[in-house]
């Protein structure tokens, strides 16, 4: 049967088609590699000092690790079903990048950092829509340094870095970090529009799931007269399996974002081995640090409120004088302009002013699913919207009453951790092949490393 005779054949051609593949070769080859052009490893077995100067990344470098990290490449497909319970409305855009963002939200923002200057690359969100066709053109005709341009905002001159110390940073990485001639991209996190509009499906008839808060004895987090057992919509019955804590359901969020930071980073180190450079990923996590270094906005609040303590625990800290200020940011501005704003105050004068704005970015008058509606890769999009059903008004309210809830009693959202965090960023950066060449063996730089200031640059002589 031909059917048994491919499965015979195709894996010598499909084997022959792979190794040829240049992302086959880049995901065999990729590695973490640290030293470049003008840094010194001070101690230890490998301790060296470059004879080179430090060579910055060119714009036209930067400008493609900046596309393989976020790149907008053009329309989501958003094939699902869009019937009413059906789960495809939990969609909020309908554009993609090279990396993969949960319901099509692009909740990451990325920062480019060198040593001339700091920039915020815009989410496809950020963009007016009719810019959009423009730049998904730029994409496809590969003229990824325009694309770069017009994708960034300067938020500072210069390189913006935390501090080097303990907890801001960890011990391995201080000898090579924001070294100059390096550039250092920092995804950021954004947790409250995927936070709410999560809440939205989870609180609809159909999921109808029930949060309690663990912090105040197990009770339910402002959602009381939505429940089953008072008339409501919401399963509350803990056998039934829909009952989650707020703890948990936040560290889902942060999870599905946090995914998403790591394709990011996956693509900048597929991209780094692709084109010869030397890069690696490293810890950015800090509350507080690197959106100080950059600017944002900032709030405090007393440590005890922060970490939701009962009122004698409270008194407690304070007499022994831990209940500390907590710095954490609530969003970017440059220039007069917003550039990153969480959906809570004080960027919207309540929490239910923030659920409505998500629901208008997805069903508003020029809304994803309704005034947007050539934004997308529908042949037919006007038919396709026609069908789909909007919010329930009861998951609405529902929505409304729990973040009302978790704002009033821990004076921000999320509750556990600030609206917008830090993972891990990745520094790229042009390598020493001297530093490898004397103590490692050949194959710990492949052709293309060694052939990248040849390639790109002219000059074979580094």
């Amino acid at each position: 049967m031909d059917f048994g005779i491919s499965r015979l054949v195709c894996p010598m051609a499909w084997q022959g088609l792979l190794a040829s593949s240049p992302l086959l070769d880049a995901l065999k080859k990729r590695r973490s590699r640290r030293f470049g052009l003008g840094m010194k490893m001070d101690k230890g077995p490998l301790a060296y000092v470059s004879r080179h100067a430090p060579f910055p990344l060119t714009e036209e470098e930067e400008a493609v690790l900046a596309f393989a990290a976020c790149g907008i490449t053009g329309y989501a497909l958003g094939d699902l079903p869009y019937a009413e319970g059906e789960g495809g409305t939990i969609m909020a855009g309908l554009l993609g990048r090279t990396a993969a963002s949960g319901d099509a939200i692009q909740t990451v923002a990325l920062v480019v950092t060198n040593d001339e200057a700091t920039y915020l690359i815009k989410r496809p969100q950020d963009f007016r829509p009719a810019e959009i066709p423009e730049l998904v053109q730029l994409a496809e005709k590969g003229d990824l340094t325009k694309l770069y341009r017009g994708s960034r905002s300067k938020i500072k001159n210069g390189r913006s870095a935390p501090p080097l110390a303990p907890m801001f940073n960890i011990n391995v990485n201080r000898w090579s970090l924001y070294a100059p001639g390096s550039t250092y991209f920092l995804p950021i996190n954004e947790l409250t529009f995927m936070y709410i509009n999560g809440l939205l499906e989870v609180f609809n008839e159909t999921t109808g799931a029930f949060i309690i808060d663990e912090r105040a004895n197990f009770r339910p987090a402002g959602i009381a007269r939505f429940a089953r057992s008072k008339g409501g919509h919401l399963v509350d019955d803990p056998k039934g399996g829909r009952v989650v804590t707020v703890q948990r359901l936040e560290l889902m969020v942060s999870e599905v974002v946090t995914i998403e930071q790591g394709m990011i980073l996956q693509n900048l180190g597929l991209m780094t081995q692709a084109m010869g450079l030397g890069g690696f990923p490293n810890f950015a996590e800090h509350e507080s640090g690197w959106f100080e270094a950059l600017g944002f906005r900032m709030e405090e609040m007393r440590a005890s409120r922060y970490l939701g303590t009962n009122r004698l625990v409270a008194i407690m800290m304070h007499l022994l004088g831990r209940d500390v200020l907590v710095p954490y940011p609530i969003g970017l501005d440059c220039d007069g302009n917003t550039l990153l704003k969480p959906y809570c105050p004080p960027h919207y004068p309540s929490m239910e002013k923030a659920v409505r704005a998500v629901i208008d970015t997805k069903f508003g008058p020029m809304g994803v699913f309704r005034g947007s509606i050539n934004q997308n890769a529908w042949r037919d999009p006007i038919s396709v919207s026609k069908e789909i059903p909007g919010i329930s008004e009861p998951a609405i309210e529902a929505t409304i009453a729990y973040c009302r809830y978790i704002y009033d009693r821990y004076g921000r959202f999320p509750a556990y951790m600030p609206p917008f965090r830090t993972v891990t960023g990745f520094q790229a950066c042009h390598l020493d092949l001297e530093f490898y060449d004397r103590f490692y063996r050949p194959e710990a730089l492949s052709e293309t490393q060694r052939g990248h200031m040849a390639n790109w640059h002219g000059s074979a002589d580094r």
